[in-house]
């Protein structure tokens, strides 16, 4: 395998089904000595996506409309 002018390289395939790396993996390159490890990077997870995301945009709406509201409007209600 070689490095190319952009300095990217090709994982063969049975490596990355191997060790999972689907396209998007983000991975770490580490120097041990003369070695150049490539590995996954370790991903911190406070909780899943969508706990992340509703905690993320909570309290973020600028219309101040009550639950009721929404719900008429949602239900074609008037």
């Amino acid at each position: 395998m070689k490095v190319t002018t952009k300095g990217q390289i090709t994982i063969p395939q049975a490596v990355r089904n191997r060790y999972g790396l689907q396209p998007g993996t983000e991975v770490e390159v580490v120097a041990r000595g003369e070695e150049v490890l490539i590995r996954p990077r370790k991903v911190e997870r406070k909780g899943d996506a969508v706990t992340e995301w509703v905690a993320r945009f909570a309290g973020s709406g600028s219309v101040k409309v009550t639950t009721d509201e929404i719900m008429r409007m949602t239900r074609g209600e008037e």
